[in-house]
C-alpha cells in the first residue's frame, strides 16, 4: 500500500564522471510503499540515480534524504536499503538456505530466529522446497528468487533492483514481473526498479520515471505516461507514436496536415505551434473518399493479432495498427477521433521523432552521414575541377 509520506527525496542531485554530466540537477520524491520504475535508454542516468540512493556514489552537488533525514554521509551498509543487481552474486558453495541466511549470521542473530526468518522468506518467493539445493542446480528464475529472499530477509525499507530480469528469457521475465509485483504488494516495501524495457515499466509500476540525458523527462502513472506524454521524447520512447507538427487554432481545435481537427486539449495560445501525438492503434483506415487524410500504404508487417502498416501522407510516414490487411500501394483514408489526439508543447525534442521513414535513429544518422559525405566529395571534385581550369 502506497503511503502519503515520502521515504526518499533527492534534491538538486548532480553527478559527473570525467567531466561529463551524468545527472543534471535532478529532483525526485518517492513515497513509502511505492513501486517506482526508472525507465530510459543506456546512459540516461537511471542506474547512477539508483547508486546514489544506495550510497555507492556520492553526488557532486545536492542532497539525499531518507525519512526526512539527510543521509549523504551515511555509508551503504548503514542505509535501510538493499540492492539486487543484474548479476545476483549468490555464493556458489552455499545452498539456498545458507545464501539467504548469510546476512543474518553476520549480524549475529540466533539460530532459531535465523531459521524462522529464512523459512518465511523462502515461503514468500516460493522456494521453501529448494532450501537444501545448491545454487548451480537452480534455474535463472530460481536464482533470482533466492536473491530476492536474501535481499528482503534483513527487512530493508527500500529494495533497489538494477535490471534484474535482463538475463531471463521472455516468458520467464513475464512470470518474474508478476512475482515481483506480488512480493512488493505483500511486503509493502518500497521497490525502485531500473529497466530500459517500456512494457516492463508500464506493467509493473505504480509510478514511472522517464529519464534521458541525466534529466527526468516525466513522472506519472503508467496510464498517464502512455496517454499524456509531456514531450516528443516520452511519446516516442513509450510505445509507438505518430508525432506531427500542428498549430492550435483555438481551444479543442488543432490544424495538422492542412486540415482542422477537433481535440480535447485547451489552454494553448491561438496559432501556437505544437506537437500532435496520435498512437498507431487510434487511427482508423477507411476508403480514400471517407478519410480525413489520404495516403498510400508503403509497407505492411503481420504482427499476429494485427497488421502494422506504414502509410505515406504527403511525404510523412504514419504508422497505423489495424486488424484488416491492406495491400502495399493501396490508396487509403485515415480517420482520427478527437480523443485520439494529444497536444504537447514544443520542446528540444520536437522534430526528432514520430515519422516512420525508419524505425531507429541509427538509420537516420547513417543517412545524414552519407549525405554529408556525398556533399564533401562533390565539393572536393568541384575544387579539383576548378584547379584544372
Amino acid at each position: 500500500m502506497v503511503k502519503e509520506q515520502n521515504i526518499i527525496e533527492l534534491h538538486n542531485i548532480t553527478v559527473s564522471f570525467d567531466g561529463e554530466t551524468v545527472l543534471d540537477d535532478l529532483d525526485l520524491s518517492i513515497k513509502d510503499g511505492e513501486f517506482v520504475t526508472f525507465l530510459g535508454a543506456s546512459g540516461c542516468g537511471k542506474t547512477t540515480t539508483l547508486r546514489v540512493i544506495a550510497g555507492f556514489i556520492s553526488p557532486d552537488h545536492g542532497d539525499v534524504f531518507f525519512d526526512g533525514a539527510r543521509i549523504n554521509d551515511l555509508p551503504p551498509h548503514k542505509r535501510q536499503v538493499n540492492t539486487i543487481f543484474q548479476r545476483y552474486a549468490l555464493f556458489p558453495h552455499l545452498n539456498v538456505f545458507d545464501n539467504v541466511a548469510f546476512g543474518l549470521k553476520v549480524a549475529g542473530m540466533k539460530k532459531d530466529q535465523i531459521k524462522e526468518k529464512v523459512e518465511e522468506m523462502l515461503e514468500l518467493v516460493n522456494m521453501r522446497a529448494f532450501a537444501q539445493r545448491k545454487i548451480h542446480n537452480l534455474s535463472g528464475g530460481q536464482q533470482q528468487r533466492v536473491a530476492i529472499a536474501r535481499a528482503l530477509v534483513n527487512n530493508p525499507r527500500v529494495l533497489l533492483l538494477d535490471e534484474p530480469l535482463a538475463a531471463l528469457d521472455y516468458k520467464l521475465r513475464k512470470d518474474m514481473q508478476n512475482e515481483l509485483k506480488r512480493i512488493q504488494r505483500q511486503t509493502g516495501i518500497t521497490f525502485i526498479f531500473v529497466t530500459h524495457d517500456q512494457e516492463e515499466a508500464l506493467s509493473m509500476s505504480d509510478t514511472v520515471v522517464v529519464m534521458n540525458e541525466g534529466k527526468i523527462q516525466q513522472i506519472g502513472s503508467p496510464t498517464k505516461i502512455y496517454n499524456e506524454p509531456e514531450n516528443a521524447f516520452v511519446a516516442d520512447f513509450i510505445g509507438e507514436s505518430n508525432i506531427i507538427d500542428g498549430v492550435m487554432l483555438d481551444d479543442f481545435k488543432v490544424r495538422l496536415d492542412g486540415r482542422a481537427f477537433k481535440c480535447l486539449d485547451k489552454g494553448f495560445a491561438v496559432n501556437e505551434p505544437v506537437d500532435v501525438v496520435i498512437r498507431p492503434e487510434d487511427v482508423d483506415i477507411v476508403s480514400p473518399e471517407k478519410g480525413e487524410l489520404t495516403g498510400e500504404v508503403s509497407s505492411i508487417t503481420f504482427k499476429g493479432d494485427y497488421y502494422e502498416m506504414i502509410v505515406d501522407v504527403c511525404g510523412f510516414k504514419w504508422m497505423v495498427q489495424a486488424t484488416d490487411e491492406q495491400l502495399v500501394g493501396a490508396k487509403v483514408g485515415l480517420v482520427i477521433e478527437p480523443d485520439a489526439i494529444h497536444i504537447m508543447k514544443k520542446s528540444k525534442y520536437s522534430g526528432m521523432f514520430g515519422d516512420y521513414s525508419t524505425f531507429s535513429t541509427e538509420m537516420d544518422e547513417m543517412e545524414e552521414e552519407a549525405r554529408l559525405e556525398e556533399e564533401r566529395l562533390e565539393e572536393e571534385a568541384a575544387q579539383e575541377e576548378k584547379g584544372d581550369e
